[in-house]
């Protein structure tokens, strides 16, 4: 960030946490804690930015620094992956599982061509790079998801896209019919 939006982000308040959810996440946390002496929150054995070791380590047992929080993880996934959700705001915030993109208006048409062909649409979806790369080889995330959607959610922030801030829920139980067709368990 420039000195700019470092200002603003102080403007907020001051940061005493960095909470790495997705394994694929994770270039700034360095700086973010030398500059604000945070402390660093992640699921163990990251394979990438690894060299960082956290402060706490996140299950779905820990208890979050946000009051009326809880972590989700991704137990299938070869790769840590976890959400955050924060019941009083039913708000889920999410990494690359599950990104909501409404335009892409600041992208070069080349960049446009190749998301597109990797499959990113606009709308709520899962990440299809990151499903391809996290799910171990015979196996499926379909019940990840199923218990995912046992949170009461109805909005969501993910680390790409915008924020969407009604229907996540009804929406994502559509799109997690459609990405697993045999899928039983959702409503």
């Amino acid at each position: 960030m420039n000195e700019k939006e470092l200002n603003r982000l102080n403007q907020l308040g001051h940061v005493r946490h960095v909470i790495r959810l997705g394994d694929f996440h994770g270039l700034d946390d360095q700086f973010y804690i030398d500059i604000y002496q945070a402390h660093f929150w992640s699921q163990p054995n990251h394979a990438t930015y690894k060299e960082l070791v956290p402060d706490s380590f996140v299950s779905s047992s820990t208890k979050p620094p946000i009051n009326d929080a809880e972590f989700f993880i991704f137990n299938t996934a070869q790769y840590p992956e976890a959400a955050l959700f924060i019941r009083s705001a039913k708000l889920l915030i999410t990494t690359d599982s599950i990104q909501y993109w409404t335009n892409w208006k600041y992208m070069s048409f080349a960049t446009k061509i190749i998301l597109f062909i990797m499959g990113f649409r606009l709308g709520l979806f899962i990440g299809g790079p990151w499903l391809k790369r996290v799910t171990p080889k015979g196996k499926s995330l379909q019940t990840d998801f199923e218990n995912l959607l046992q949170l009461d959610f109805d909005a969501l922030i993910a680390a790409h896209g915008t924020l969407l801030k009604s229907n996540a829920k009804t929406q994502l139980i559509d799109v997690v019919r459609r990405k697993f067709p045999t899928n039983k368990k959702v409503p």
